[in-house]
């Protein structure tokens, strides 16, 4: 008989959404919304003249376009917002194309490098971004613009759809495996597989050898570290150094690359105080271009 701990989801990772207390969207001259609607996660931010007003981040259905309509419905729920009162809005993410409210589409690289140059300001020049099903090493200027990029999508080994498949085997709560994976005394050797679907029968392998859930975990968020860390040297890693997307809080990954390359990561902001959110940085990013088109276009 299947017990209560075999039914939980332990790959389901928090969803959630806020507006910021003390501002009033009647008064702004301008409102745009980012939608970043990934592989894995969906993501809206709703933004009054620049500034972020509210945010959502929840879990990618099977359509993409129901997806984007329910992260921007919940991102204004609360709110008083409609769709008619947005001046613009920018759809990104691996469904871009599919975001029906959207007046343009621009690609996540662009939008992750522009989020990450608000969030942490200009002096950010390499961004790590670790989605659902890839990851990418992004080098931007001053200005968050996209100087330099390399992209690993040939698996989802180590993005958030490959921790959500290594939680949910070894039965460990998905907020929980970055902590867990640090509790190990030493670090065990890397898995070798860079598939998802081979890592997963290795640390099956692994566990029928004796080894702990804990030293399981450790081994392959270290191999993931490891390849997320070339992809950086490749691109080239500048100071400062940022990580975003649904993986940046996972402590796991972000110590283990921190170490190899001996650069640490600019701090992440409260979210709570300020709505600056790494997981929702191509949203941020999409609603700053949804503002400059408007401008653009109200200029013309």
């Amino acid at each position: 008989m299947e017990s209560e701990k075999d039914k939980t989801e332990f790959w389901r990772w928090l969803e959630y959404h806020s507006v910021m207390p003390g501002k009033d969207w009647r008064k702004a001259n301008v409102i745009t919304a980012g939608v970043d609607v990934g592989s894995v996660g969906s993501k809206a931010v709703v933004m009054i003249d620049g500034e972020i007003y509210s945010w959502s981040v929840l879990r990618t259905g099977s359509n993409s376009s129901d997806s984007a309509k329910k992260a921007l419905d919940w991102a204004m729920q609360d709110t008083g917002l409609s769709l008619k009162d947005f001046h613009y809005i920018v759809g990104t993410g691996y469904g871009r194309v599919n975001v029906p409210m959207a007046n343009r589409a621009i690609t996540e690289i662009a939008c992750h490098a522009k989020g990450a140059n608000y969030i942490w300001g200009p002096s950010v020049r390499t961004v790590l971004d670790v989605g659902g099903q890839d990851v990418k090493a992004i080098r931007c200027d001053d200005t968050g613009k996209v100087v330099s990029f390399l992209m690993n999508d040939k698996c989802a080994a180590g993005t958030g759809r490959g921790m959500e498949v290594i939680a949910d085997l070894l039965k460990i709560p998905i907020e929980d495996v970055g902590k867990v994976s640090l509790s190990v005394t030493e670090e065990p050797e890397p898995v070798s597989s860079t598939c998802v679907v081979f890592a997963k029968t290795e640390a099956v392998g692994l566990l029928r050898k004796g080894w702990s859930k804990e030293k399981v975990l450790a081994s392959y968020i270290r191999a993931m570290a490891i390849r997320m860390s070339e992809l950086i040297e490749k691109v080239g890693c500048e100071k400062e150094f940022v990580i975003t997307g649904g993986q940046s809080k996972n402590i796991g990954i972000v110590q283990r690359v921190e170490n190899i390359l001996g650069v640490k990561r600019l701090p992440v902001p409260n979210l709570e105080t300020t709505g600056l959110d790494p997981a929702s940085a191509g949203a941020i990013g999409a609603a700053l271009f949804a503002k400059a088109l408007y401008e653009k276009e109200k200029h013309r």
